[in-house]
């Protein structure tokens, strides 16, 4: 790390290098990703023939259904669940696959074919409504195999064009794409259905989707030393900094050592309280907004949007955050994964006791709201990029089993938050959100005792590590 000290550093403008480019490329990446996956939320308003849809009037529906550009159908309330949750069955079964298959083949394959046919299948979407539900969950299904393998395979590019201590700045720069994606659709979304009719939103990000993929394969390369813009102060302070880094192409798995480690096993913890709250924000804000300011459609969007908007802001300064703290020597780097944490678990959990008991008015509701979204994101600081500090010879793979369990913990949230929401008609969100809590603290007080910051000993053959 003392390389990181040197001249060659200072020589490379941040946001003017080609790593930089990258970790915008992979925001952009994850914005479409994340917008192709959550707009189904809003449109399925204008999608399916209810008799009084909240946040629409009723003469809003009978210009929907006259105008032929919005058709709609009858689907049931089991249906809609059924093709906004199915999505997520697709990401969950594609992560160890593409974390396997991402030490192994091209990044650039497989993040460019992975968002392009993520796309492709978001364009057919709408033709796929006419023939029947079926493919239109078919279709979503094919969607999350391909956006698993995007998200996933995508965090392997820092091995090779991350410097030691700008890791958790360019992972969470363009990781941040995910949570800067659902701000944008509920945004926009809509204002698309109400001007150009619901079928253009799935057009429209299906097109930016494609378009993307294509500038992904002309602009990424796999190695800093094969880039043909790349200046040759940036690449060699890139170069030198990863210098001790000599692995195998196709490691072995050490399995067996894998599911003895305990710090792996509460980082896999802790993804699982991660995306439980992660999910139950993304997925329930509006409805949250909607019980208790009874507002319309477009207007829910764009308070919906707020929470996301600095949960964005957040995550690119908690990874230049950590990084400044490394750089500096101002704390070790187990106490930045744990400080990154226990601000990621402890802040929203006493933001949402705040939410439940201070909310005496709107801006204060707004506030205690925005507050628990956005102080999750120090998490990206912390649990999202501690395994590339015990194990990065096998980032990929981990990276993917890790997910599958913090995945698991998204779904579990989802559909338990939906049954206390259809059996509790007086205080459904108290026992939602103190749910939440508790996942969080216990997930948190296992990781300060038991975490880690050091490469393992199984992961150090041939000298893997550059940390």
């Amino acid at each position: 790390m003392q390389m990181d000290n040197q001249v060659a550093p200072r020589k490379v403008p941040n946001f003017c290098s080609i790593r930089y480019i990258i970790a915008i490329l992979l925001l952009l990446c994850n914005v479409i990703t994340m917008s192709q996956r959550v707009c189904m939320s809003l449109t399925m308003i204008a999608m399916v023939n209810s008799t009084e849809p909240h946040g629409l009037s009723n003469t809003s529906t009978k210009q929907l259904q006259d105008n032929i550009k919005n058709p709609v159908y009858n689907w049931s309330t089991e249906i809609q669940g059924i093709m906004l949750s199915s999505i997520f069955y697709g990401v969950l079964t594609s992560q160890v696959p593409a974390g396997y298959l991402s030490g192994i083949y091209s990044l650039k394959k497989l993040v460019g074919s992975s968002l392009f046919f993520s796309s492709l299948f978001t364009l057919l979407i709408p033709p796929a409504a006419e023939f029947g539900e079926v493919l239109v969950i078919l279709c979503r299904v094919i969607q999350g195999l391909f956006q698993g393998i995007t998200l996933t395979s995508q965090q392997v590019v820092w091995i090779k064009w991350a410097p030691p201590l700008e890791h958790v700045r360019l992972n969470s720069l363009s990781l941040s794409g995910l949570l800067l994606g659902p701000c944008i659709v509920l945004l926009i979304t809509g204002f698309i259905c109400d001007f150009l009719g619901w079928p253009m939103v799935f057009y429209i990000f299906g097109a930016v989707g494609c378009a993307l993929s294509l500038l992904w394969f002309i602009l990424f390369y796999e190695d800093p030393k094969d880039h043909p813009c790349i200046s040759i102060s940036e690449k060699e302070y890139i170069m030198s900094t990863l210098i001790q880094q000599v692995s195998s192409r196709t490691p072995s798995l050490p399995i067996k050592a894998m599911l003895k480690c305990l710090p792996l096993w509460v980082i896999s913890l802790s993804n699982f309280a991660f995306f439980w709250t992660n999910s139950l924000l993304s997925l329930y804000i509006p409805m949250l907004i909607d019980s208790m300011f009874h507002v319309g459609v477009k207007e829910n969007g764009l308070l919906s949007s707020l929470p996301h908007l600095f949960a964005w802001i957040f995550a690119v300064l908690a990874g230049h955050m950590a990084d400044v703290l490394l750089s500096r020597n101002i704390l070790s780097l187990l106490a930045i994964r744990k400080l990154c944490t226990l601000l990621g678990f402890l802040l929203p959990a006493l933001f949402s006791l705040c939410l439940l008991y201070l909310n005496y008015s709107f801006y204060g509701t707004m506030i205690f709201l925005i507050l628990t979204n956005a102080t999750g994101s120090f998490n990206m600081g912390g649990i999202l990029i501690n395994i590339l500090d015990i194990a990065p010879r096998y980032y990929g793979f981990l990276r993917g089993f890790t997910n599958v369990i913090g995945l698991t913990g998204g779904l579990v949230a989802s559909t338990v938050t939906g049954m206390i929401l259809s059996q509790d008609e007086e205080s459904p969100w108290f026992k939602i959100f103190f749910l939440m809590i508790a996942i969080n603290v216990i997930s948190l007080i296992f990781y300060l005792i038991f975490a880690k910051a050091e490469v393992q000993d199984w992961a150090k053959e041939r000298q893997t590590t550059y940390l």
